[in-house]
């Protein structure tokens, strides 16, 4: 197995190539949205997507072509820095409010949802759904209760440069069933 401090100097440099690949490509966004197979995703009523931080992929274009198929939208919220995310239901014309970790989400008003797919953000991705994130653990663990308790469907969104050999996973970390760059869908193949 591979240390944690691997993931940390891995991180490390890949947040330094995500600003570049992000500046290179203003558009990949739009493109990423566009390529999406929906034919080739599960039935999902509900989705959660994200609002992008720094030089994360920004998930708007796609999120407003699930919204189309009539499927609900929800954030994701920390409500404190060390338990699971809870998403809830996002109205465009409902005002944000700042979680935990000052970002933007709906007010805590809104309904929760368990979502059927997540758009989910990462640093780095492999092509057997390893995702690497910001190190905190949050979206692992929410991954791991929601798929307690449903089938859920979790959708990496990056820029294809993103992409590496191998990312070192660890017992608790919670793989991707597909990754959406602005140049390829990839559908992850599961192990029996």
């Amino acid at each position: 197995m591979t240390p944690p401090t691997d993931k940390t100097a891995l991180r490390a440099r890949l947040r330094t190539l995500r600003k570049g690949l992000a500046a290179a490509a203003p558009d990949a966004a739009m493109r990423a949205a566009a390529r999406l197979p929906l034919d080739r995703l599960p039935e999902f009523q509900s989705f959660a997507g994200y609002m992008a931080q720094g030089s994360e992929i920004d998930p708007s274009p796609l999120m407003r072509r699930l919204i189309d198929t009539g499927a609900e939208a929800a954030l994701p919220i920390a409500v404190s820095r060390h338990e699971p995310l809870e998403f809830r239901l996002w109205d465009t014309r409902s005002p944000l409010e700042r979680d935990a970790f000052g970002i933007l989400g709906p007010p805590g008003w809104a309904d929760t949802v368990e979502p059927d797919l997540v758009i989910a953000p990462l640093l780095a991705f492999d092509r057997r759904g390893g995702r690497l994130g910001q190190g905190a653990g949050h979206y692992d663990r929410t991954l791991a209760n929601l798929r307690a308790t449903k089938p859920v469907f979790v959708l990496g969104l990056a820029y294809a440069g993103q992409e590496v050999d191998e990312i070192p996973m660890e017992p608790h970390d919670q793989r991707l069933d597909a990754i959406l760059t602005e140049t390829d869908f990839i559908a992850v193949a599961r192990e029996t």
